[in-house]
């Protein structure tokens, strides 16, 4: 079996945006006026996330609104490689009636059966419901506060997901 997929979103697990404004999180380093697709923000970003996450074990996948932009602004700034990405397409920021996450069904065709974990700020139980519906593999829903970001229990999660995976 191959390895499992981690998608990653950006804004919340990577970037605490929700973090008090006049307080950088300690181990964080400050981008200013990044350009996110259209509009100046700020960003926090911590160096040791990118070397964290792929010790992992899992093939990593942009899963942000970001999309390709997350390999210029993002990847470098954490430690990590160009990674493929999620195209949410004209899925991106559209409303469901059903309150499923308008990433959740992009991330499960992209998954195509494969195990995954998704990080995000995001997801509700409409968004696990549609996962255990339509993915016939092991998946992961793991919530990220977004006013502290990824923390060490958050890999240690991540790790025991993984681990707990057939072979």
């Amino acid at each position: 079996m191959s390895r499992p997929l981690l998608f990653l979103d950006v804004d919340g697990p990577l970037n605490p945006y929700a973090a008090q404004p006049e307080r950088c999180p300690e181990g964080y380093t400050t981008i200013g006026a990044a350009l996110r697709p259209g509009r100046p923000l700020r960003l926090w970003l911590n160096p040791g996330h990118g070397p964290a996450l792929l010790r992992l074990g899992y093939d990593l996948c942009w899963a942000t609104t970001w999309m390709d932009a997350a390999n210029r602004w993002i990847a470098p700034v954490v430690g990590l490689p160009e990674l493929p990405y999620v195209d949410f397409g004209a899925g991106l920021l559209a409303w469901r009636p059903d309150e499923v996450h308008w990433k959740t069904e992009a991330i499960v065709a992209h998954a195509a059966g494969r195990p995954f974990a998704w990080v995000d700020d995001e997801q509700s139980p409409a968004d696990t419901a549609y996962v255990e519906t339509h993915h016939p593999g092991p998946a992961l829903l793991h919530h990220v506060n977004p006013r502290i970001g990824l923390r060490e229990p958050d890999f240690t999660a991540l790790a025991e997901f993984a681990a707990g995976l057939p072979a």
